[in-house]
């Protein structure tokens, strides 16, 4: 018997989760479409033989022909990011939740066997005392964002009522790595990267005791590819290194990586913000097993690597 080999989707490929879901599934012999806007003339992923389809996430008829003659679909698009959907609630709202909405049934109408959606790890949760969040974690989103991944998770479970859609939500802490672009304003790392390559001072929120649990984002899409295929016995999982760092920490390891020492700017937290997210990926472990976790040090390492010979 052959290896395990099964027609695969990706919406959202040319991002940076996306594009590096894409390698990950090609890797692993997958028949692999890759489906985005592709406005610009980059293709971020680097897998041959992939099948690219430019199209508009929220356009009724491109979603319907990217869909047909698929097994799984990976929901990894977003049309905001938390800062645009902090200015704009209901962009989130019009754009986001009722497109992921449309989506789905294009799944169900197509005969899609599975969907896998982009959930977000940390900013689902909301503020709970503890040092690290389980799925059994009541969540308590208090930022737009995080309250329509909360809600597209909830349309998920609808889907797989009515329809039979089996679906994962995975429940993603703070990923980082090569080619994360700073300009989305969506990650520190990438931001800290960025600005000192440039020479320009770094913004630290409050007094850099708030802890994140970073993912290197090769580490993110292996646990992820390695659930296809595969049964799993709950519809949410978290994904994350299952360890936290503090801002200040993080800040440590830069400097020691990079060899620059950065001029720090002290802004106060957004009232949305939250103090400590760690996830427990105890539920993730148990069932799939992964241990091989690359160290912030070696992931800061590799991502400042590529930065510096993409701006050569």
């Amino acid at each position: 018997m052959g290896p395990f080999v099964a027609e695969c989707l990706v919406v959202g490929a040319n991002g940076f989760i996306g594009s590096h879901l894409v390698d990950e599934l090609a890797s692993l012999g997958h028949e692999v479409t890759a489906f985005d806007r592709f406005s610009s003339q980059r293709t971020a992923y680097r897998s041959p033989g992939v099948r690219q389809i430019a199209g508009d996430f929220m356009n009724h008829s491109d979603v319907s022909d990217a869909v047909a003659g698929q097994q799984y679909v990976f929901h990894f698009v977003s049309t905001t990011t938390p800062a645009t959907a902090e200015n704009d609630p209901t962009l989130d709202v019009r754009t986001n939740i009722a497109s992921s909405i449309e989506l789905f049934q294009h799944c169900v109408d197509a005969g899609v066997q599975k969907v896998f959606f982009a959930s977000t790890g940390g900013a689902i949760y909301g503020n709970h005392t503890g040092t690290s969040f389980s799925e059994n974690t009541l969540p308590m989103p208090v930022s737009p964002y995080a309250i329509g991944k909360l809600a597209i998770e909830g349309y998920l479970r609808y889907f797989g009522v009515k329809y039979g859609l089996e679906s994962i939500s995975f429940r993603i802490s703070n990923p980082y790595g090569p080619g994360q672009r700073a300009n989305k304003k969506q990650g520190v790392i990438p931001i800290f990267l960025s600005r000192l390559s440039q020479g320009l001072p770094l913004t630290m929120l409050g007094d850099g005791s708030m802890v994140r649990d970073y993912l290197y984002v090769g580490d993110a899409v292996r646990m992820i590819a390695h659930t296809v295929g595969r049964p799993s016995s709950e519809s949410v999982y978290n994904i994350g290194s299952g360890s936290g760092t503090s801002v200040r920490q993080l800040l440590e390891v830069v400097e020691s990586v990079t060899g620059r020492v950065p001029d720090v700017v002290v802004k106060p937290v957004p009232s949305t913000f939250l103090d400590r997210v760690v996830l427990d990926v105890d539920r993730y472990r148990g069932e799939f097993g992964y241990d091989s976790f690359v160290s912030l040090e070696d992931g800061i390492s590799q991502t400042w690597a590529q930065l510096m010979e993409t701006s050569q």
